[in-house]
């Protein structure tokens, strides 16, 4: 192993057999055979959903923080700013933007997990992306799944729609998901999916639709949806009641604001008639939720 120097709380692993150089690591967790979970801020994220899912994961799975990745190669700080925090009345602690990996042990599967949530990165994204994979690798992962949010015309009192693609056939046969059929642009997760199919890994991802009319919300509905469609993915049991809680109040919330707009409870109420009906043609929702299936498959993340 190469040198190493402090760095926050964690410590540079210069290894060139562990390959990835910009990962700064406290500690190598011994692992079985993990999955990798990957949420990512901002864009792919519409309510929180995805990040609030990664939270709620890191907590309940008793998560340990053992290593991140270096922001200064990634990121341009002039329009992603670090932040200052006064901490205990007196002392300033500088913020970075954070790529995190926590490592989780179950004790009800034959597996163990890694949770890395982040930010997308503004720069060398084939870099970043073979950094995350290189930290997988390492671990022993051979399945990466990540996690997603976006905004859509569906009501807010309705169950969500979560919707799982795989980036080939075979893996979205295995695991019961769908292909993905996008053609276009595409960002951090699409790139890190690439990544992850070039080195042998099984990759999928995990979409949850939002409200478009509350795009400022934080949905921790969306979470729950999420949460629930993973663990049933992975055959594994979470603490969800917190989220159940939350959820309630959402509604509650939501249904509030809304009674307060004429023209958007007009517009809610048009989603649940169209839900309800076309979910009495065909389990899932009919023609509404095909639609929202078909825009999160055509998603660039997807």
């Amino acid at each position: 192993m190469g040198s190493t120097e402090h760095a926050d709380t964690v410590l540079w692993v210069a290894d060139p057999i562990f390959g990835a150089e910009y990962v700064r690591v406290s500690r190598m967790p011994e692992l079985r055979s993990p999955v990798l979970i990957v949420a990512f801020e901002g864009w792919n994220d519409a309510g929180d959903a995805a990040s609030t899912t990664a939270h709620h994961l890191i907590d309940r799975l008793n998560g340990e923080l053992f290593a991140d990745i270096d922001p200064e190669e990634f990121f341009d700080f002039t329009s992603m700013r670090p932040t200052v925090e006064i901490v205990d009345g007196t002392e300033r602690e500088l913020h970075w933007p954070d790529t995190s990996f926590y490592a989780c042990r179950l004790a009800d599967a034959p597996f163990d997990v890694i949770i890395m949530l982040g930010v997308e990165p503004q720069m060398k994204w084939r870099t970043f992306s073979e950094q995350i994979l290189l930290t997988a690798r390492a671990l022993g992962a051979e399945m990466i799944v990540t996690l997603g949010a976006l905004l859509a015309d569906v009501p807010h009192t309705r169950p969500v729609q979560v919707l799982g693609t795989a980036y080939d056939e075979a893996t979205a046969l295995k695991l019961g998901l769908e292909p993905s059929n996008y053609e276009g642009p595409t960002g951090i997760v699409g790139v890190l999916h690439a990544g992850a199919r070039d080195m042998g890994f099984t990759a999928a991802s995990l979409w949850a639709a939002v409200p478009a009319y509350v795009p400022g919300a934080t949905s921790p509905k969306a979470s729950l949806a999420l949460v629930e469609r993973l663990t049933q993915m992975l055959d594994v049991s979470v603490y969800t009641t917190d989220l159940e809680i939350a959820t309630v109040a959402y509604e509650r919330q939501i249904s509030e604001l809304v009674e307060e707009d004429l023209e958007t409870a007009d517009f809610v109420l048009e989603l649940e008639a169209r839900y309800d009906e076309e979910a009495k043609l065909k389990d899932g929702g009919g023609d509404l939720m095909e639609e929202v299936e078909q825009f999160l498959r055509n998603l660039p993340e997807s």
